[in-house]
Parts: structure tokens; sequence; C-alpha cells
């Protein structure tokens, strides 16, 4: 899942393959989408550039490079599609993730294509996707963990639990799958979950406070 680190979910905002209309809005040229996986060396290092500059923040400056090189491997398009929604374009990244999802199938782009979904409040939609991600990547956190939050979202928090637990394991106990994990056990009134956080991930005083004020936002959507 290289590339595909959306950042934390820890905010309010089926399983059978799904064919995807490739005639959502936007300007992006989709025809040159390709699944293959294949890199050359000089691609590598083209690549290595453009995410050491998203690891910077400098989503603007990484598409920049991104556009300035030809794109023939899905790494491209999946980055493309990732900078594109940072950039604030919404619509035109959702057709890159919509195509590739359509041509390849893989959790990646299924991914993508569920957090631009989330992004725009297409909650139900995000869902089905990320589902989709979950079954062809279940042993990658940030899918993991991004479908439990999008089961959260609609109520679906013994779910939402088993998930993010499982999150949580993958990534070592770290990043935000430990917050979106304890609001999940706060809705569904685990305090053993809770413990186990405590004892065995060190969670602290501060993140119980800060996963029952998101808990309490949480609730007040559902009413």
């Amino acid at each position: 899942m290289r590339g595909m680190v959306w950042g934390a979910l820890v905010l309010l905002a089926g399983c059978a393959h799904q064919s995807v209309p490739e005639s959502a809005p936007g300007t992006v040229d989709v025809s040159a989408i390709a699944c293959k996986d294949a890199l050359q060396p000089e691609q590598r290092v083209d690549l290595e550039m453009v995410d050491t500059l998203m690891a910077k923040g400098r989503n603007y400056a990484a598409l920049a490079q991104l556009e300035s090189k030809p794109m023939g491997a899905i790494d491209h398009w999946l980055r493309y599609g990732q900078l594109l929604a940072a950039s604030g374009k919404l619509d035109e990244a959702e057709q890159v993730y919509r195509t590739l999802a359509n041509r390849c199938d893989d959790g990646r782009s299924r991914h993508g294509l569920g957090m631009v979904l989330l992004k725009r409040h297409e909650v139900m939609a995000a869902l089905s996707h990320l589902e989709r991600a979950r079954s062809l990547a279940p042993a990658t956190s940030q899918v993991r963990n991004d479908y439990g939050y999008a089961l959260m979202l609609v109520g679906r928090y013994e779910d939402a639990a088993f998930e993010l637990r499982t999150a949580l394991e993958l990534a070592n106990g770290k990043g935000p799958v430990r917050q979106n994990l304890a609001v999940a056990y706060l809705m569904t009134d685990d305090r053993e979950g809770l413990q186990a956080l405590q004892s065995n991930y060190g969670f602290s005083e501060d993140e119980i406070a800060y996963a029952e004020k998101l808990s309490e936002q949480f609730g007040r959507t559902r009413q």
C-alpha cells in the first residue's frame, strides 16, 4: 500500500466485485491508465522524489513532479489520484480512482476511491468500496482503519471495533487507529477493551479524554 497514506481519520466528516462507471465528473484524461506493476529503475527514482515531497507536505510540488514524467504503471496513477484529492480536485481524483477500480480492481484503487467519497460525505458509497478494499488487502492497517472508521459513521460500532483492533495490531499499536479504536470501545461500552489499550499499548489519560470527546460527537451525529 505504499504511497497511499491518507492521514488520520479521527474526525467527523458488498464484497462482490462491483462495476463502477467511468463517467464521473472531471477533466482528467484516463485513457492511459494502466494496471501493470513493473517500474523501471528511473521510474522508481522519480516516484521516490514524489514520495519525499508528499512526506514534506508539498503536495502541489509533488503533483507537478508526477505530471512531468510519463505515467505508465499503477503506482503513478494511485499517487496521481491521491495528490489530486490532496489538492482539492475531488472530481478529478474520483475519476482517476473509478477508472482504476474498473480496470484493476486492486485494494489500493478501491481504498482511494472510498476515501475520496468519504471526503465528499458520500458515506454509504464509500463504505462499499472500503469493504472491497478490505477484502482485497486484509493485512493492510490503513485499509482496516479507514473501513472501521466508515463503519462507525453508519453506527456499526461492534463491527468497527473488530476492524480497528485488527488495524491496531497490524500497526503495532501506533497511529490514528489508537483513537479510532478507543472511540469504538466507548461506543460499545467495552471497558475491558479500553483497559487493554492502556495496559498493552500505553494509551494515556489524555488520549482517553480526547476519545471521549470524539465519542460524544459520534453519538450526536447518530441522534
